[in-house]
């Protein structure tokens, strides 16, 4: 449906004022528009070889671009993706990849009890084995981009230079075919060892190792980087902005900083007080971890042994996509969602009745508990408007003269 008709060569019209038509040109049904500001991304020539095992990557300037349709259907007309040519678009690797079947499809847990609503039905998938770990050492080439049906952002296939093994990974933003990864999980490489002369410089570890898709423990990376598909604990993989566009800001390194900013602060005549067992055990946990602060504003301490890549989770865009029409969300997996207001007095404790009322209850949940900050969901000096209850106050207030 949304292919070009076949352009008819050679129509004679029957008006003598009109010239004959040699062609007509083809009609469209998709266009390309910028919701901002647009430039045309740079596509890199794909590398034959690993030579450049060290060569950054290419920048590429990413814009928001979402295709429409010429509405010829009702569910085309809000319509709305962005735009995505760099992807694949053959089937995966079928050794990669296993069948979504079971009751988790229809949100069922092992004893085929609904503990998620409002999934089920949608296409056929199979899920692709990503590697959140990246503990394979040596450059990668970044064989082609594909699209996961189990995951927003994108995924890309590599293939080992040493082993010639392939494998998906979370693909990052400007992530193109060609294009050259390493992962440093498993300790930094011989040859740039030798580079920085048998000894760990800063600035040369991260001008070497922190680009965009590369690996890398959370005390290699410099302060400032954008980071995403972050571990958790030390050992395991990746569990933090794994979703389409998230990304993590590592905030601060090293634990003593503030506990050197205080000592420079003191004169040298005094004597430093011994640190109590607790403070030691602080500036130690301090020492072993890393703040960083998430999308959401979070501020978190993970262990600095824990993995990140370097960059923005890939497909930036996926927020401004309109499915268009209710049908597309089946195809999701995604069932409808009623309101209990609709519903029958038995499937709910706000249906039944005649015309919109909820039977003159309380807002409720469909299990029968209060919700909407109804009663047992306000603190008790909220409950009764008409007698105010005064608020707890502290021995410091009452000794103040406050009342």
């Amino acid at each position: 449906m949304f292919q070009p008709r076949i352009a008819l060569r050679g129509i004679r019209l029957p008006f003598r004022c009109l010239p004959t038509v040699p062609t007509v040109p083809t009609r469209r049904f998709a266009t390309v528009i910028n919701e901002l500001e647009t430039t045309s991304d740079k596509v890199s020539t794909p590398a034959s070889d690993f030579s450049a095992s060290f060569a950054p990557p290419p920048t590429r300037d990413s814009g928001v671009q979402l295709r429409t349709y010429t509405p010829r259907t009702p569910g085309v007309r809000h319509l709305r993706r962005p735009v995505n040519d760099h992807l694949w678009k053959g089937r995966p690797v079928h050794r990669l990849t296993f069948p979504k079947r079971g009751h988790a499809k229809g949100g069922r847990n092992n004893s085929g009890r609904v503990t998620v609503r409002h999934h089920g039905g949608g296409h056929k998938r199979r899920i692709r084995t990503v590697d959140f770990m990246r503990t394979d050492a040596g450059p990668h080439l970044v064989e082609r981009i594909e699209y996961d049906p189990g995951r927003s952002a994108h995924i890309a296939l590599v293939r080992s230079k040493e082993t010639t093994k392939l494998s998906y990974i979370l693909a990052a933003d400007g992530m193109r075919a060609g294009d050259v990864v390493q992962s440093y999980m498993s300790g930094i490489p011989e040859d740039l060892w030798k580079s920085m002369g048998g000894t760990v410089d800063p600035g040369v570890l991260a001008a070497r190792t922190a680009w965009r898709g590369n690996c890398l423990p959370l005390h290699m990376i410099p302060v400032g980087t954008l980071i995403f598909n972050v571990g958790l604990r030390a050992g395991k993989g990746a569990q933090l902005c794994r979703s389409a566009g998230t990304h993590a800001t590592v905030v601060a390194k090293g634990s003593d900083s503030r506990q050197q900013e205080i000592e420079s602060d003191q004169p040298e005549e005094e004597e430093k007080k011994p640190l109590t067992l607790r403070e030691k055990q602080k500036q130690e946990r301090l020492a072993q971890h890393i703040t960083v602060r998430l999308s959401s504003g979070e501020t978190r301490l993970l262990h600095k042994d824990c993995c990140a890549t370097i960059g923005i989770a890939s497909n930036p865009n996926y927020h401004y996509t309109q499915l268009g029409k209710a049908g597309r969300s089946r195809w999701l997996n995604i069932r409808p969602t009623v309101r209990g207001l609709a519903m029958n007095a038995m499937d709910h404790p706000h249906g039944g009745g005649r015309g919109k009322s909820k039977g003159n209850v309380d807002p409720k949940s469909p299990w029968g508990i209060p919700t909407k900050s109804g009663y047992k969901t306000r603190p008790k000096w909220k409950i009764n408007k008409a007698v105010v209850h005064p608020r707890p106050r502290n021995q410091g207030q009452r000794r103040r003269g406050y009342n």
